[in-house]
């Protein structure tokens, strides 16, 4: 449906739901409420919306420079194409799961010799599994006809609204995989998402500057210059609990405001070739990293490619990378000068020891 149904939607809730709004059904009739509103903790949520295409893009400077100083050093950290194109790939819509589900650390080939792929893999568990801080956004209304690129104009139209996301990684899979055409079974066994989608009209009073502030140095090519470029001030946390531990432990702060390339940049990039947007796709942020250490979105970065202990967590054990019954939560937040709060709920997961059989999902809602 269109933008302004959209809208119409979100208002005639807001009104019904508001302490003080203009409808008050719920309010003035008790079995009405008893019909219309479940608590939450009787609530088995599910995705929010039957994906159909998922893409994932590497748009936070900041994260794109840390590791590209990892890998090629300082002077070659950014390809030479990324100030020019938000670099994407496409993932794989089968395996996003919502919040709670749990994921089965991923097997894979693992390079036997780390300084020499020559010398082969092994078939194995992975041994550097990763979180990565993400949010994503699900295209909306009308989908562009094949061969008709989306323009700059168009974007604010097709977004509907965000989620938060932890598109987990293997990082040793990746390894040996990725050259020449990138990540693949590295990164297609699991991505996790709120079940909550907070609309992009709901973000509007937290827009703010992107972390890069402008896109000068290059200027975008003219299909990609966006007169509104900015980003959403959403405060972005990650926690993890160890397996049998009584509280989870922060162990990084991030903001969405970490942007180089921009949702609507995004949205306009993907179909630039003419690729048909549909509603109900996905497309994720890539990993939001800050400027400082306590703001990096991966635990590569935390430990430094190894070199470092991130933690202690509640048990006092440290980590470099996830370990087999550890919980990954993710949040964000929104705080208006005002004083209310906006919500993106939880983007939570467990790992699961490599080949066990996860519990089934909850039977889908019905028709």
């Amino acid at each position: 449906q269109p933008r302004a149904q959209w809208l119409a939607v979100r208002a005639a809730l807001t009104q019904l739901l508001a302490r003080d709004g203009a409808d008050p059904a719920l309010r003035e009739s008790a079995e009405l409420r008893r019909r219309c509103l479940v608590p939450r903790a009787e609530v088995a949520m599910h995705l929010p919306a039957a994906i159909g295409d998922y893409t994932d893009f590497y748009s936070s400077r900041e994260h794109a420079t840390n590791v590209g100083v990892m890998f090629r050093g300082k002077d070659n950290a950014l390809q030479p194409n990324w100030l020019h194109l938000p670099v994407g790939y496409h993932g794989r819509a089968s395996s996003v799961v919502v919040s709670g589900t749990p994921v089965v650390r991923p097997k894979g080939q693992l390079q036997l010799d780390k300084a020499d792929a020559s010398k082969g893999t092994e078939h194995a568990p992975c041994r550097l599994l990763d979180f990565e801080l993400e949010m994503g956004f699900f295209v909306g209304g009308p989908a562009n006809r094949l061969g008709a690129p989306l323009e700059m104009h168009e974007a604010e139209d097709r977004i509907f609204g965000f989620v938060l996301c932890n598109d987990w990684s293997a990082r040793d899979v990746q390894k040996f995989e990725y050259v020449p055409l990138g990540p693949f079974g590295a990164k297609n066994f699991a991505t996790s998402i709120s079940p909550w989608v907070v609309m992009a009209e709901a973000l509007l009073p937290f827009r703010c500057a992107t972390s890069a502030g402008s896109q000068a140095e290059p200027v975008p090519l003219p299909y990609l210059r966006d007169p509104n470029y900015s980003s959403y001030d959403v405060q972005l946390e990650v926690a993890i609990t160890p397996a049998g531990g009584d509280r989870a432990t922060v162990v990084t702060t991030s903001n969405y405001r970490h942007m180089y390339w921009t949702a609507p940049q995004q949205l306009v990039h993907h179909s630039v070739t003419g690729c048909d947007m549909r509603p109900a796709d996905l497309l994720a942020s890539g990993t939001i990293s800050g400027a400082d250490a306590s703001a990096y979105g991966s635990l590569l970065e935390l430990c430094w490619q190894g070199t470092r202990e991130v933690g202690p967590l509640c048990d006092g054990s440290t980590r470099k990378f996830l370990r087999d019954g550890d919980t990954v939560s993710m949040r964000g937040t929104c705080l208006h000068s005002s004083g209310y709060t906006l919500g993106f709920g939880e983007c939570a997961g467990q790992v699961l020891a490599a080949a066990t059989l996860p519990p089934p999902p909850p039977p889908p809602p019905p028709p």
